[in-house]
């Protein structure tokens, strides 16, 4: 579980856990990350870890598929959630806003379904999730760095769905819209937003289904959004 310390990726791990899998979460901050397992290990059956890793480079990737092997054995399901959001009209975006925007969303996800295939080779299949957004195929103003991100996953998760589907190997992409966590700066909670355990919730669901079927992809909004 990527970016697995707060929000969706917390929810998710807590419901993992909870359902008595071993479960692995890394996050860019370290005291974060111990919070984290502090609080999954109170109520999991189950083994929780974690370690602090930059998905957004390649090195620190392999380091931590390296430790998931060493204390959980290797792995049979990823979910990868590590997301940042910097919104800026286009003029303003530093090269720096683009590369850290598209190397955590986007080449991110592709370093960890890379280890993670990897393995599943070895296992026989797994199954990816890929937590999206509806950004994914919204454009909005101020996010052309974060829509490119998302626009892209969309392709990416479609392309690797096909290309390993017949090596038991299922993905399927989340793409929730306005969620109540502190994602971005400013973002104000409210009772009309997705909670993240129901994007966890969505997860369990997926991961029950019968392996004879796929769902590819899950478009999530809230029922009654603010007018």
């Amino acid at each position: 579980m990527t970016g697995g310390s707060r929000g969706i990726g917390f929810a998710v791990a807590q419901a993992l856990a909870a359902a008595g899998a071993g479960v692995a979460i890394c996050g860019r901050n370290p005291e974060h990350l111990k919070q984290a397992v502090s609080q999954l290990t109170k109520t999991a059956p189950s083994k929780v870890i974690a370690k602090a890793a930059d998905v957004s480079k390649s090195e620190e990737v392999s380091a931590l598929f390296g430790f998931v092997d060493s204390e959980l054995g290797s792995a049979d399901i990823l979910v990868n959630n590590a997301g940042i959001g910097v919104f800026k009209s286009t003029a303003e975006l530093t090269v720096e806003d683009w590369q850290k925007t598209l190397g955590t969303n986007l080449s991110g996800v592709f370093y960890c379904s890379r280890e993670a295939l990897s393995r599943f080779k070895t296992r026989g299949g797994g199954y990816i999730v890929n937590v999206g957004s509806l950004a994914g195929k919204n454009a909005f103003a101020g996010g052309a760095a974060y829509n490119a991100s998302k626009f892209g996953l969309n392709g990416f998760s479609e392309a690797m769905m096909l290309d390993h589907r017949y090596d038991n190997v299922r993905v399927t992409q989340i793409m929730p819209g306005s969620v109540d966590t502190e994602f971005s700066p400013g973002s104000a909670k409210a009772d009309w937003k997705i909670a993240p355990e129901d994007i966890a919730e969505i997860v369990l669901m997926l991961l029950r289904t019968p392996e004879r079927t796929l769902v590819s992809r899950v478009e999530v909004r809230p029922s009654k959004p603010r007018k």
